[in-house]
């Protein structure tokens, strides 16, 4: 298996045992607390617009486009519940698993462009990486909220999702 679309999967994983986890307590889903984000259901939309846009720019989209249509996915998305989130994850995720499996090589050099950051000169390889790290970050704040309200969280780091391979 490509070593992106592995990490990917894991990143997949890694948000599957989160919402298992928050499905089976949903009354901490909305309650707000003092913390980088207000909610679990706040730090989950931020992921999932990241995800979003990270997709759309490797896809090749302009950045204009991409921001053009935030307003739009904020409104079909910031509200939903667990089920709607996860499922719009699932969504995304399915589109991400094509677009690493049709490329031929993920450490094919591109350029990006930012009108704030520049131009980066990256691979897709990279960029996946880089939306792995950013989920497995938050997914940390997801944890320290759980454990604010009274509740633990779930072991979702590579190693885990490693066993669990390994086990199969």
């Amino acid at each position: 298996m490509d070593h992106s679309l592995q990490l990917y999967q894991y990143h997949l994983w890694a948000n599957k045992t989160i919402f298992n986890h928050l499905k089976e307590i949903p009354e901490t889903y909305s309650k707000e607390v003092n913390s980088v984000f207000s909610s679990v259901k706040e730090v989950l939309y931020h992921l999932y617009q990241v995800d979003y846009i990270w997709l759309r720019t490797i896809s090749g989209d302009p950045f204009e486009d991409i921001a053009a249509s935030i307003p739009q996915l904020k409104e079909e998305n910031a509200d939903n519940t667990i089920e709607e989130m996860e499922d719009a994850f699932v969504n995304l995720g399915e589109k991400y698993k094509a677009f690493i499996n049709n490329q031929e090589d993920m450490n094919r050099r591109i350029s990006i462009h930012h009108p704030k950051y520049g131009t980066l000169h990256t691979t897709y390889a990279e960029l996946i990486q880089h939306v792995v790290n950013h989920g497995t970050y938050h997914r940390g704040n997801i944890t320290a909220i759980l454990r604010q309200l009274g509740h633990t969280g779930v072991p979702t780091d590579y190693v885990s999702y490693l066993f669990i391979l390994n086990q199969s």
